[in-house]
C-alpha cells in the first residue's frame, strides 16, 4: 500500500466540503470509518444528520447556505501505510436568509478554524477522526447548528 499523498488528502477534504455545502449529509456520513469520531460517534453523527434532514429543526429553518474553503493541507503519514494525519485551515462562510429582526438571519458570517484529521485506508481513505478548532472558540458563538 502506498502512503497518502497531499493530492489524495486534498481530494478527500474538498469532497467533504462539497458534500457539506450541498447538504448531501448522508453521503458525507460515508466518508467516515465505522468507528470514526467528530466529537460524535457514528450513531450520534447519523442521528444529527437525520434530525437536520428529516425532522423539524428550528435552528436550521431556514437552512444555512455554506461555503467551506479548505487550504494549507499538510500530510503526516503514520507508522503504518494505511494511516495518516492531515492538518488544514478551514474557513466557512454561512448565510441564513431572513430579516434583520431575527438574530443572525440575513447576515453572512465567517468561521475560521484549524482542523486535524486522522485518516485510515479501508476500501479507500476515510475519516477516522475530525477535530475542528475554531479560532474564536473561547467566545460566544450563536446558533452553530450546521455541520462543520
Amino acid at each position: 500500500m502506498s502512503e497518502l499523498t497531499r493530492q489524495a488528502a486534498e481530494d478527500l477534504l474538498y469532497r467533504e466540503a462539497r458534500l457539506l455545502d450541498e447538504r448531501r449529509l448522508e453521503a458525507w456520513l460515508e466518508l467516515f470509518t465505522a468507528d470514526g469520531m467528530q466529537y460524535d460517534d457514528a450513531e450520534q453523527r447519523a442521528l444529527r444528520v437525520y434530525q437536520i434532514l428529516h425532522l423539524p429543526h428550528y435552528a436550521q429553518l431556514p437552512p444555512s447556505r455554506t461555503v467551506h474553503v479548505v487550504s494549507n493541507v499538510e500530510v503526516e503519514n503514520g507508522p503504518a501505510s494505511d494511516e495518516a494525519t492531515v492538518h488544514c485551515s478551514l474557513v466557512v462562510y454561512e448565510l441564513r436568509s431572513g430579516d434583520h429582526l431575527q438574530l443572525g438571519l440575513g447576515e453572512q458570517r465567517t468561521l475560521a478554524a484549524r482542523c486535524e484529521y486522522r485518516l485510515r485506508r479501508e476500501d479507500e481513505w476515510r475519516i477516522a477522526l475530525k477535530k475542528v478548532m475554531l479560532i474564536d472558540r473561547e467566545l460566544p458563538i450563536h446558533n452553530l447548528s450546521f455541520l462543520l
